[in-house]
């Protein structure tokens, strides 16, 4: 199963640890995508969002019209969706030009720190 970990953490965490692995040259297990902020991952992963994701996981590649369908949702409402998730690298383009979310499962990681 390919799962993906959807993260909070700064720039310089996230290069570090791709330093490390590429002198270690092992792959992690689980593929990141990082977000600067708690706030910026609500702001990017919003209810409607989650649902898109939930749709696409291991679904395969899909087009927007086909994934409205499965939503029950408006075409240019899902489009308006997906663009923001393809800008913030969280989904992908398929070859035929669809649109993919290449993962079986989504983890979310984030700490809460003391003020």
């Amino acid at each position: 199963m390919s799962t993906v970990v959807l993260e909070v953490r700064s720039l310089s965490e996230t290069l570090a640890d791709a330093a490390r692995l590429m002198n270690k040259g092992n792959a992690e297990e689980e593929a990141r995508i990082a977000f600067a902020t708690p706030e910026l991952l609500w702001k990017v992963l919003t209810a409607k969002r989650w649902a898109l994701l939930k749709a696409l996981t291991g679904a395969g590649p899909l087009s927007i019209r086909e994934t409205a369908r499965r939503l029950g949702r408006d075409v240019k409402a899902v489009h308006a969706d997906v663009t923001a998730l393809l800008n913030a690298g969280v989904l992908g383009r398929a070859p035929d030009g669809g649109i993919e979310f290449p993962y079986d499962a989504v983890k979310v990681e984030f700490l809460l720190p003391t003020a």
